[in-house]
This record gives structure tokens, sequence and C-alpha cells, in this order.
């Protein structure tokens, strides 16, 4: 585990860089860590998965897979790796400040 210190504020992550604290997340903490994953700028779309991912982890204690992600957040797949290149749902919990998902490899 490390802490880094993003927007004056004192930030846990895991061993693999997920915050172990999400509800320390912010949306201007997700530009910034956005912007530590490649991705200068974060849409209204991606919001709408970003915040998809925290409702279900809240609700679940876990992320949604990739399939259940483009089922019900209305994104979908192709314009999911768009949004968040390479593994897209471990990215967007990343960025959404919470665990990895189960089934992320």
């Amino acid at each position: 585990m490390n802490t880094q210190t993003i927007l004056n504020q004192e930030i846990s992550f895991d061993d693999e860089g997920f915050m172990t604290d999400h509800t320390q997340w912010t949306p201007e903490l997700a530009a910034e860590l956005a912007k530590a994953n490649g991705i200068e700028t974060l849409t209204d779309r991606h919001f709408l998965v970003i915040d998809y991912m925290r409702q279900c982890f809240i609700e679940n204690g876990t992320g949604p897979t990739v399939r259940r992600l483009t089922k019900q957040s209305g994104v979908p797949m192709k314009e999911l790796y768009a949004l968040f290149p390479g593994a897209p749902a471990k990215k967007a919990a990343l960025i959404a400040g919470i665990k990895k998902p189960q089934g992320c490899i």
C-alpha cells in the first residue's frame, strides 16, 4: 500500500493502484486520476460510466464486469474502449476510486 498527496489530500492506494477508501473520491480527484492514467479530459460520457461504477460498488461491494457495464450503463463496448482505452472496467474503477472489480484480470 502507498499514499500519495493529490489536491492537498492524502490518498491511500493498494499495490495495484486502486484507492483503498472510496469515500475520499471527488470529481476533481477523478480528473487527476484520469490524467495519471492517460486520459486528459473527462467528459459527461466518462462520468456516466464512473458514476455507474461507483453506484454498483456502493450497492454490491464491487464494480460491475465489462459486460454488465455495457448492458446497464448505456455505453456500448466500442465507446467504452474509446473512453477508457486498454482495460476499460479496470481503468474506470481506478478513476472512480473503487476497488478492482471482481473478474478483472
